[in-house]
């Protein structure tokens, strides 16, 4: 499924989207130059996984800070760290640098859990690539937990304010 199947997907579920076009922003410090050309919070996709091979996607404000070793703790997690490339590709069917919760719907299998940053839900809106990183679209923070359900993946809201 590509980006058009996304865009289907989102306006059948009549998801309210505004998608703006730029440069391509491979990581979080991309992101503060484009947050003064686009509205909205921004956020971060990590795609982790632990010993057992259970996968994790984290989904938070860009500014929020991660610490893998208590959350995995908090998890019961062990060794949890970043999944491979070849992972991301295999079950999300994106590149590093693309990581996005909208590649929830190539994981069929739904191997991938997803943890919600609890400060997601203050926002107005939030940016998110559409399976590229070349491109930002702003939905509301219940649209996508609307889109997280529709894809059949588990989800858990997490303060991560509370693990520092």
């Amino acid at each position: 499924m590509h980006e058009k199947e996304l865009f289907d997907i989102l306006h059948r579920m009549q998801i309210k989207t505004n998608t703006y076009e730029h440069e391509p922003a491979f990581a979080v410090q991309d992101a503060v130059e484009l947050k003064s050309l686009i509205p909205g919070s921004f956020v971060k996709n990590l795609f982790l996984k632990d010993r057992n091979k259970k996968y994790w996607l984290v989904v938070a404000l860009f500014e929020t800070k991660i610490q893998l070793k208590k959350l995995a703790k908090r998890l019961n997690a062990p060794e949890l760290r970043f999944a491979s490339p070849e992972e991301l590709e295999k079950i999300l069917k994106v590149q590093p640098g693309s990581v996005t919760p909208f590649a929830l719907m190539h994981d069929t299998n739904h191997e991938v859990n997803v943890l919600l940053d609890k400060q997601i839900e203050l926002a107005e809106k939030i940016g998110i690539h559409p399976l590229r990183n070349t491109a930002t679209t702003l939905i509301g923070p219940e649209d996508l937990k609307k889109f997280i359900a529709y894809c059949g993946n588990q989800m858990a809201t997490i303060n991560f304010s509370e693990l520092i």
